[in-house]
């Protein structure tokens, strides 16, 4: 990257001012070994939730709620997010800053299991958004269930789809970044979706059911 756009990235990713609640979020994250999503995707997350006006939301990787905060403030009154982890601590963790951020109890519903298992459980076409944000080599599992789950102009969105810069460069053969580039060409190929790929915080992939 150009120092130029090192700057620019680095400017945008500062951009947003977060809140107590968010700041005690990530303190949360940090102390349970959570990545939680950088504050430029969480501003993003907040302004995708308001611009789809959804009204159901799954999250598949709840963290320690940073991401669940960013996606409610950006919701409807009305609207629910199910969110999953496999880690009870992590749920724990969220519940608490769901509370703080002042999130009624039944705007959210945690469920504690692996997603592999719980996602074929959810309803065919129920959900308006579905933000993956979990173990990278179950993403191409998740990218499916999350299109069988979205409505028509239900939105999708992947964390972490640069996987740290690597994705990008041809060189790399790790296995998440292969894993990652077939998930980016599954979602481009899909008839379905239309998408596109922001470099926001470390890659975040956006793609619309259509059909």
């Amino acid at each position: 990257m150009r120092a130029d756009k090192q700057t620019s990235w680095s400017y945008t990713e500062a951009l947003p001012t977060e809140d107590e609640v968010l700041i005690r979020a990530r303190e949360r994250s940090y102390e349970l070994g959570v990545n939680a999503v950088s504050s430029g995707v969480g501003a993003a997350l907040t302004v995708l939730a308001a611009a789809s006006k959804a009204n159901t939301v799954v999250e598949v990787g709840t963290g320690a709620g940073v991401s669940g905060v960013c996606l409610l403030r950006g919701l409807g009154r009305n609207a629910v997010l199910t969110t999953i982890d496999s880690d009870v601590d992590h749920l724990r963790a969220a519940r608490e800053a769901y509370a703080e951020a002042g999130i009624p109890g039944n705007r959210t519903r945690t469920i504690s299991g692996r997603a592999a298992e719980v996602l074929p459980r959810l309803t065919d076409a129920a959900y308006d958004m579905v933000f993956i944000d979990a173990d990278k080599p179950s993403f191409p599992l998740y990218v499916t269930q999350a299109v069988r789950l979205l409505k028509r102009g239900g939105m999708l969105v992947v964390n972490d789809a640069l996987d740290h810069g690597k994705v990008a460069d041809p060189a790399v053969r790790e296995a998440t970044t292969n894993t990652m580039r077939k998930v980016g060409k599954a979602i481009r190929d899909n008839e379905d979706l239309v998408s596109a790929l922001l470099p926001t915080g470390d890659g975040l992939l956006l793609a619309v059911k259509t059909a």
